[in-house]
């Protein structure tokens, strides 16, 4: 039965569309290269073109698909050398979004984030999950980007943070990975809560430089 909606609940199916195609290229289930046939999606997510249609723009947006008239939309490929692009400006806005986040964060953000990386560091003790790591990786940026209260620098980022889930690595399934990511996570959160803008922005670089590093080495 394919699914037809308008209206406000319209928008909804089409951000369900979105996240549904979003999830499946991160995991690896539409290679680079996989074309985004509307017709074919639709029929297999069992809802009408439109939503699809609408979805598949916004991958385009999001630099996930890649447009070719006459052609279609195919799932975009990221190289070494766009990659290092991509980290080179993460790098700076990262860093930018941590020294204004020391302006407005709260203890009780500060306390979140603590949490956060506690989280992260009693599953050390367990074996490596791809998508557990590197979704508590995101949850974590995403919140002290969030505290910078700059949503134009925060939707670049997400837009660079989706960008470079394209790139097939096995960085999380190494276990000093994981280890080096949660103690600059604790350096970030220390740099917030001293109230110190220079070290939070440090922090925050560092830790973007060697993500790229351990990519790159994966």
């Amino acid at each position: 039965m394919t699914v037809t909606v308008g209206g406000g609940e319209g928008a909804l199916l089409t951000q369900s569309v979105v996240r549904r195609l979003r999830d499946e290229i991160f995991a690896g289930q539409m290679a680079p290269g996989t074309p985004l046939s509307v017709p074919g999606l639709a029929a297999r997510l069992e809802v009408s073109r439109s939503p699809v249609r609408e979805a598949v723009q916004q991958l385009v947006v999001e630099g996930l698909a890649e447009y070719t008239p006459r052609v279609g939309a195919k799932v975009a490929a990221l190289d070494e050398t766009s990659l290092r692009h991509v980290f080179e400006v993460r790098e700076v806005l990262d860093g930018l979004a941590a020294r204004q986040a020391v302006e407005r964060v709260t203890y009780a953000e500060i306390d979140d984030l603590w949490e956060q990386v506690r989280t992260q560091e009693s599953l050390l003790a367990e074996a490596a999950d791809h998508h557990r790591d590197s979704q508590l990786d995101l949850d974590f940026h995403t919140a002290v980007r969030s505290l910078s209260g700059n949503k134009p620098l925060c939707d670049a980022l997400f837009k660079l943070d989706t960008q470079s889930h394209l790139y097939r690595s096995d960085m999380w399934q190494h276990d000093v990975n994981r280890r080096l990511a949660v103690a600059e996570h604790h350096r970030i959160v220390s740099a917030l809560e001293a109230g110190d803008a220079a070290g939070a922005q440090t922090a925050a670089q560092a830790h973007a430089a060697g993500v790229l590093v351990r990519l790159l080495r994966s």
